[in-house]
Parts: C-alpha cells; sequence; structure tokens
C-alpha cells in the first residue's frame, strides 16, 4: 500500500479579503475532488492571509506508480488556472515500511 501527498502552495491574484481568498480557492479543490473521486483535497495552509494559499491532496493506491500519476494530474490541474501562479509543489510517497 502507498500513499501519496502532494502540498501545493498558490500565489493568489488580486485578492483583498477571506471572503475573495474562498471564492478562488473553494473551486480549485472542488475540482480536483470532482475529476479525482480517490483524491481527499484540503485547504490546509496560510488560512489568514489573502494571498495566498496551501493545497494538500492525497491519495492511497496498490501501486505507487499510480499515486504519482494521480498526484502529478492534480498538480498540472491546479497549475493550469489562470487566476493563481504555483509557487511550489512538493510531492511525498509513503509505504509500509516507511
Amino acid at each position: 500500500m502507498y500513499v501519496g501527498a502532494l502540498t501545493l502552495d498558490l500565489l493568489l491574484g488580486d485578492i483583498r479579503s477571506l471572503k475573495q481568498k474562498r471564492a478562488v480557492v473553494r473551486p480549485i479543490v472542488a475540482e480536483v475532488r470532482r475529476r479525482f473521486p480517490a483524491a481527499a483535497a484540503a485547504e490546509t495552509g496560510h488560512l489568514d492571509l489573502h494571498r495566498r494559499a496551501e493545497i494538500a491532496i492525497a491519495v492511497v493506491s496498490a501501486e505507487a506508480a499510480n499515486c504519482v500519476e494521480v498526484l502529478e494530474a492534480c498538480e498540472r490541474l491546479v497549475a493550469g488556472r489562470p487566476e493563481i501562479e504555483l509557487l511550489s509543489a512538493r510531492q511525498r510517497l509513503f509505504n509500509e515500511e516507511s
């Protein structure tokens, strides 16, 4: 069994309030969940900053290659959004031994 984790650090556009931030981040998280039903996604960091967001995505699979494939597809999906800039992406893979 493998668990893949992806953490995305995002810079948002011209956002002036947390309400505006939610209006940008929620649809991104919802789209990841809709397009990849086997993945869990949530906003996990920079909760009190207007122009920054951190989104985490997790996948469980019997094969490491499947975890990596799904996480890379999620990263491409988020990076392709025109209203955000992907500052960094950190991918980790855990198995039963680690």
